[in-house]
């Protein structure tokens, strides 16, 4: 009789319980496939822009390939501090309260991991970007989730919130402007939420890596609001606004205590952000804003032309205002958001994200990222159109 242990018995319950990535097997599927105009990658279709390219290139150069400090140089921290408090009016110490990360996902993981006991409950705002639940449920946690609808523009309700407090509840991430569907929160809209956040003491994670992408006026920062930075963890980073996803850089901004928590977990499990990444970055906030612009103007026209063209093939869509996705309802054509996503794919050879792939209240829609060319956004809706012709 053999005594091999099988595979599954020796991974920890949890990590055996997880769902693999319902993004990754689209994208695997349409990998397979020749002639596939792709909208579910989540990733800027420009180039990092040649002076933050150049910055790194210079640091190799000059020799700089040694550790930085755990918490990342402190002239970036610094940069950081001042790009927050200018753009989005909320203020960090740079040596306190600011660490750099390897992504804004590790920021994410560690900020979960440095608050949660085990049995403690996370409030989670869907529709929501993939890696929320898995990595509460790897810090302990129990995700417990929230809907946001298209009717009312995909924001969190003072109602929703409350009504999925319990006495475990420990604290509330989301990300906005939101992937998968572009909605954003003004000051006032956030406002309405704080009476209910101070009553029940909980801590926010505030996931804000689209900030800058968000259209027609500045993003609100949940942080900035009154009595809001002491109990709310910062994440964001440089993959979306300056196009730098494959550089993996990020940070977090939170309270000295909470921060020094996250800091022993960063420095025993990563050390520290690439040196070369962080040069990057610090050139990136200097002196790219200009290339930054460009990015985000592209979008905006982009985003108009999607959704423009969402409605006129019978597809109902929000405008989002925010990040570059649109987020259509597919419920017109009888099928789950997974049935229309394979049936483009197999059909069309246009791949796209089913909606509750984030999360249960994503059915209904698909996601579609508009962060690619408007060659392949017209034939993209071209081929959509033909399939909505055959499904009426």
């Amino acid at each position: 009789m053999s005594t091999q242990l099988s595979v599954k018995s020796r991974l920890s319950s949890t990590v055996a319980s997880l769902k693999p990535s319902g993004i990754r097997r689209f994208f695997d599927l349409a990998a397979s496939m020749e002639g596939v105009i792709s909208l579910g990658v989540g990733e800027p279709d420009f180039v990092t822009p040649w002076r933050m390219r150049e910055a790194s290139i210079s640091s190799l150069e000059r020799g700089h390939t040694a550790y930085t400090s755990n918490a990342g140089m402190l002239e970036l921290r610094v940069e950081i501090q001042k790009y927050l408090e200018e753009r989005f009016s909320v203020s960090y110490h740079p040596e306190k309260e600011i660490l750099v990360t390897v992504g804004a996902s590790e920021a994410i993981d560690i900020a979960l991991r440095a608050i949660l006991d085990p049995g403690d409950e996370v409030l989670v705002v869907e529709p929501c970007y993939v890696s929320y639940e898995p990595v509460i449920r790897l810090a302990g946690g129990v995700p417990v989730f929230l809907k946001t609808t298209m009717e009312n523009q995909f924001k969190l309700t003072p109602q929703e919130l409350e009504t999925h407090i319990t006495p475990r509840t420990k604290a509330i991430i989301f990300c906005y402007p939101n992937n998968p569907t572009g909605g954003t929160m003004t000051a006032e809209e956030w406002k309405t939420l704080l009476p209910i956040i101070e009553k029940h003491d909980l801590l926010v994670i505030s996931d804000e890596i689209y900030a800058e992408l968000t259209y027609g006026r500045m993003h609100d920062s949940i942080a900035a609001l009154p009595g809001m930075k002491d109990r709310t963890i910062l994440i964001s980073g440089f993959s979306k606004a300056f196009a730098m996803t494959g550089w993996r850089l990020g940070y977090v901004c939170a309270t000295p205590d909470l921060l020094a928590g996250m800091l022993k977990i960063h420095q025993y499990t990563m050390l520290c952000a690439p040196t070369m990444a962080q040069m990057a970055a610090l050139e990136a906030l200097r002196h790219g804003r200009s290339d930054m612009e460009r990015m985000i103007e592209s979008y905006r026209q982009r985003r108009n032309y999607v959704v423009d063209g969402f409605r006129e093939i019978g597809l109902s869509c929000h405008e989002p205002d925010g990040a570059f996705y649109a987020f259509p309802s597919i419920t017109s054509t009888g099928l789950s958001s997974a049935e229309f996503a394979e049936k483009l794919l197999m059909e069309e050879k246009v791949a796209v994200v089913p909606g509750d792939v984030f999360g249960e209240s994503g059915n209904g829609h698909i996601r579609c990222s508009y962060a690619t060319s408007m060659e392949q956004l017209k034939k993209a809706l071209e081929r959509m159109e033909r399939l909505m012709g055959k499904l009426s």
